[in-house]
């Protein structure tokens, strides 16, 4: 059984270059090799952590454990099942593929080898996100807030770029089981070929509603997420990473004049001891799932998951939008 994980980090963007910073914070792993198409970047990642660095990922297979797998989405697959038939356990960012049948292949491989396979939905890992289980109590309706500025480095659409986060949580919270049923959206390019502004609205078989709206061209950063509970309504804040819960409570009394409301608003803020960077939670998460052989937090199939739902949320706005 393996003491320490030697990672390799695939695609040195600005996620990649994320990923092999927080490795060296790790306890049970050390980065081994860093790959990049352009090599003068690799090394400058790799130098600074005494690891090796390619421009081909075959060169490094036998180096490592768990491939970082960071490179553009089109290149997910053909990454992912090299690694897989060399028995390399695999953390592959979002969105899991390019497409869900690409997706699919992904996971059905990792299965049949016996390798670890995580996906890279990091705000599962946000301290915000990951206590909202023990507060929810028969959850209505979801909204999930999602805007950023511009940035013409992004060519997704919004919705497989940011959507598919809240998507993935949402999801998650209304349990696998809840099958969504209907699903409306709208939306708006305006700086770039693809949609720069989306509105979703989903129906989950057992009548839980969410919506979520997603933009790239406000003037500011927003995360929040709002449930609507009968008796609470729970906003989380993923770039704070807090919680408040506002629960109103109302009472009937009786004056000479008639009855008469009184209603007051009580306001809990629970404290989060799990702070912190959640790209460090989510690697550590990931080397113990190999170390101590379980499941990551965010498996396969999850990430196969909220792709296909970002895939109905575009083709509604297909259809809204009257494309073809």
């Amino acid at each position: 059984r393996m003491s320490e994980l030697r990672i390799g980090v695939i695609g040195c963007g600005v996620m990649g270059s994320n990923h092999a910073r927080v490795v060296q914070q790790l306890g049970r792993a050390r980065l081994a090799a860093v790959v990049d198409a352009d090599l003068d970047r690799a090394t400058v990642l790799a130098d600074a952590a005494g690891a090796m660095a390619s421009d081909r990922l075959e060169d490094v297979l036998e180096h490592i454990d768990l491939a970082i797998i960071a490179v553009p989405t089109a290149a997910h697959l053909e990454a992912a099942l090299t690694c897989i038939n060399a028995g390399v356990h695999i953390l592959i960012e979002k969105p899991i593929a390019r497409t869900a049948e690409e997706g699919q292949q992904i996971v059905d491989a990792a299965r049949k080898a016996g390798v670890m396979l995580a996906v890279g939905h990091i705000e599962r890992f946000n301290a915000a996100i990951a206590e909202l289980p023990r507060l929810l109590e028969g959850p209505l309706h979801f909204t999930a807030t999602r805007v950023n500025p511009f940035s013409p480095r992004i060519t997704d659409g919004v919705v497989h770029d940011l959507m598919i986060h809240d998507l993935d949580i949402v999801s998650w919270l209304a349990g696998t089981d809840d099958v969504v049923v209907d699903v409306f959206g709208v939306s708006r390019s305006t700086r770039s070929e693809r949609e720069d502004l989306a509105v979703a609205t989903l129906r989950f078989d057992s009548g839980l509603t969410a919506m979520f709206e997603t933009s790239r061209i406000a003037q500011q950063k927003v995360r929040t997420l709002e449930i609507v509970q009968d008796d609470s309504v729970i906003i989380a804040d993923l770039l704070r990473q807090d919680i408040t819960i506002h629960r109103m409570s109302r009472t009937e009394y009786s004056t000479n004049d008639g009855v008469r409301y009184r209603q007051s608003s009580v306001i809990e803020v629970p404290f989060l001891d799990q702070r912190g960077e959640p790209l460090l939670r989510e690697l550590e998460d990931v080397v113990a799932a190999v170390l101590d052989s379980r499941p990551p937090r965010v498996q396969g199939e999850d990430g196969l998951r909220a792709l296909r739902l970002a895939d109905r949320v575009s083709a509604s706005l297909d259809v809204t939008a009257g494309r073809k």
